[in-house]
Parts: structure tokens; sequence; C-alpha cells
């Protein structure tokens, strides 16, 4: 293929699957699907490092159908395995376009949802099944899922299965269903943990990269902003997606609180749309608002990592990390949500003192070194609560124990600020705490002359 024109026509896949490639607007194939389809057609199995965004589900899917072909006996045949429920109907969503002139049968298993539908569909035969670890283990261990005609098992977006900690499940999956088969891990990132995966998972597997680890897309612009308390970080926050080229953006938190946080405000102070998905909305409610999303009919959503892998939308125009992801490797997972397509994207993120050793920790991994912004001269720079002060000082002391196990902590050593915010305040020149400090030195002055 080196000396012809990537083309889906050269992969020689079916009419039914080309027929359906051309309908939903794909020209070319990308990097990733024009290296791995050939050998994933050819019956290797593959070992997949891409970044999210780089068209790896196409990678999988297209060959997954061609090798499946059509409708035939009443027990699964593949079984594609993701992290979480998001990325499950993703996937399902991908497999509903590229085998719409199939009749290939397929059902998704997650969590979140009573299993008597997904129950019910497995007994009416199916040819793929997309699935959670944690869901596909239950209805195996209620004997609803027949493994032994599986030939072809994908794992996608392995390193945050491994973060999730369902190795166990991957493992106990892996002892039910035939030892010969095809495989394909797709990853984002391959660290040691995954790399002991490959080696339980993958038979002589051949290495697909294309782009170095835990990179970040080319079209995505980049910034950061030193934020020092989280009230700070809402008027940012407000000045940002006001400004004319936020079309429409996703805003990551860390957690649940921060997003019903970020949500009220929003609400309160911004006249779009704005929606929040988070592990406590009902199954239901985050469908909707992700389809709403996608459709256009929503401007913000608003989200924990939940929806960091699941949500495959091409014109996002922002990414907005309201908090540093401390699963580093999911910073590339949440920017990756725009960008996409060969599409432009902007990607901000909030560092308040304590996140400033884990975003360090991140440019060290994405290898790049993320352009810092000033805040703007209009938002006002609030004062940082005694209690969130604390929290900071706190998590800084830990992070130094963590590298030096004699550090006494913030009461024996008062040191301040990380070095990237003493040089903002340096910079900056707070005046009120300078003039404090000349008072302070002018009444030790006249307590001196008058002893």
């Amino acid at each position: 293929m080196s000396d012809q024109l990537p083309s889906f026509d050269n992969f020689k896949l079916n009419n039914q699957l080309l027929n359906a490639v051309k309908e939903m607007g794909y020209e070319k194939p990308s990097p990733i699907q024009e290296k791995a389809i050939p050998l994933a057609l050819a019956g290797h199995d593959i070992l997949g490092i891409a970044q999210t965004g780089t068209g790896k589900t196409a990678a999988y899917v297209l060959p997954l159908l061609f090798k499946v072909k059509y409708a035939q006996g009443h027990h699964p045949r593949a079984l594609i395995m993701a992290p979480t429920r998001e990325l499950v109907m993703q996937i399902e969503e991908a497999i509903k376009e590229f085998g719409k002139y199939t009749d290939l049968r397929y059902v998704c298993l997650y969590g979140g949802l009573g299993p008597k539908p997904q129950i019910e569909k497995l007994q009416e035969g199916v040819d793929i099944i997309i699935a959670t670890p944690g869901r596909f283990s239950d209805l195996y261990q209620k004997g609803e899922i027949y493994t032994r005609d599986i030939k072809t098992m994908v794992l996608d977006e392995a390193d945050k299965m491994l973060d999730m900690g369902f190795l166990p499940q991957i493992k106990a999956i892996l002892e039910v269903i035939p030892v010969k088969r095809q495989n394909l891990l797709f990853s984002a990132t391959f660290s040691q943990r995954v790399e002991n995966l490959s080696y339980d998972f993958l038979e002589f597997p051949e290495r697909v990269e294309v782009a170095p680890q835990a990179t970040t897309a080319e079209t995505i612009s980049q910034i950061k902003y030193f934020v020092p308390n989280i009230k700070t970080k809402l008027s940012l926050l407000e000045k940002l997606v006001m400004e004319e080229d936020f079309e429409r953006g996703i805003i990551f938190t860390k957690s649940r609180i921060n997003a019903d946080t970020v949500y009220k405000y929003l609400q309160k102070h911004h006249s779009g749309s704005i929606r929040v998905i988070h592990a406590n909305k009902g199954q239901n409610t985050r469908i909707n608002s992700m389809d709403d999303f996608k459709k256009g009919e929503v401007k913000i959503l608003v989200a924990t990592d939940v929806a960091a892998r699941g949500l495959d939308v091409s014109m996002v125009s922002h990414v907005i990390n309201f908090d540093v992801p401390l699963i580093y490797e999911d910073y590339v997972h949440r920017i990756g949500r725009t960008g996409r397509a060969e599409n432009e994207g902007k990607a901000a993120t909030f560092i308040n003192p304590a996140e400033a050793f884990h975003f360090e920790k991140i440019e060290t991994i994405i290898r790049m070194i993320v352009n810092e912004q000033p805040i703007p001269g209009d938002i006002t720079l609030h004062e940082t609560p005694f209690e969130e002060k604390q929290a900071y000082e706190r998590e800084i002391d830990k992070q130094k124990r963590g590298h030096d196990p004699d550090f006494k902590g913030a009461f024996h050593e008062k040191k301040g600020p990380p070095n990237a915010f003493k040089e903002k305040e340096e910079k900056r020149g707070n005046k009120n705490s300078k003039a404090k400090r000349n008072r302070n030195q002018m009444k030790k002055k006249s307590k001196h002359k008058n002893k």
C-alpha cells in the first residue's frame, strides 16, 4: 500500500462496509487505520498505541465486521471490552454506522441499568458483544453468556481499564474464552502495566504506534493558567466561555462536588445551555445530556472523568480542565475531546498551588511544556480562604514528603507556594503586601529609636 494513495478501497473490504464508510464521509484512512486495518485483516494480533481522536475505533471495528461478516448461529463470535459505559455506547454507535448494510447482531453490556433487557438480547442471539468487564463477568457467572465461539477479542483503552482496577476481571475473562483467537489491544499510553498485560493477552503481536506515547494531537492548542483558588478559577472560567470563539466546550473537574459547583455557577452567570454529568447522575440523564451535546443543542458540558473517553464529538472547540487530573494520562484523554477529525481545538488548564506538582508530571509525560498565559487583568484575584489555603499546604507537604521522608512539614518550614506561584507574585508585584511589609519595618524602626 505504500505506493498507493490512502484509500479505504485499498483494504479490500466488502461493499457493505465500503458503502457505509463513504456515506459517513470518510475520504481517506487516518494513520492508525492505514497501519492497523491490513494487519487485522491478515489475522495478526495487534498492539496499538494511539492517542484519543485518531480514529482507532474504526481501526478495529472495520476488520472485525469484515471477519464476522453476517449473522450466524446463536452465540457471540467477537468480544470488545471497554472501561466505561460511555465508551461502550460510542463503540456501539460506530458498529451501527459501519455495519448498517449488514445483518450483524450486537449487544452492549454495562452497569447502571438493570440486566434484564441485556439478558433478553443475549438470548435472542448475538454476533458481537461490547461490554465493560464488570457487567460481562456478572452475566457470565449467571450463565447468560456462551464464550466458546469467540474468535476475536478487542481491549480498548487498556490503560484506563487498569487504572480503574479491572485487571482481575480481565484475567478471569481470558480464562473462559478460547485460547485460539485473534487479539487486538489499544491504549493511548504504554505504561509498564499495559506492557505486562500485553504479554498475557497478545501472541506475537504487530505493534502499531502512530504518535509517541501519551502525546497530544497537533491540532490542539494548549495553554495553562496558574490560579490561586477556586473562586478565581470560576471567574476565569466565566470569562473564557464568554469569548466569541467558544462555540461548544467540555469542562472537566476532578470530583462530583466541583462539577456541581461549576454547573451552578455557570447557570447563574451564563445564558447558554449547560448540562452536567457525573457518577451520581442517572444513566438516562447522562445519555440524554451527551446526545443533546452531540446534536449541538447544549453549548457547555460539565463532566468528571467518567466522560473523558466515551464522548466522540468532532466539533468541540474548547476543553477546559477546571482541575488538574490526578491520573496523569487522563490529561491526554480529556483534551482529546477537542481537535478531533483534523479540526483545530483549544485546551486550557487551571492550576492551583497544590496542582502545580501534578501538572509538571503531566508535562513530563506528554514531553512538552504547555504555554503559560497570565490571568487577564480584568479578572479579580480573590483572596484564598483560610481553609482552602490550609488544604493546599497539606497537599504540598504530602508531595514534599513523597520526595523527602525527613521533611518536617509546613510548621517547620515555611517556604510558601511552589516556585511557579512565587514567580507570578513577584512579577505581578503585590503592592498591598509590599506596603504592609514597609509599614511593619517602619514600626520596628520606630520602636528601636524609642528604646
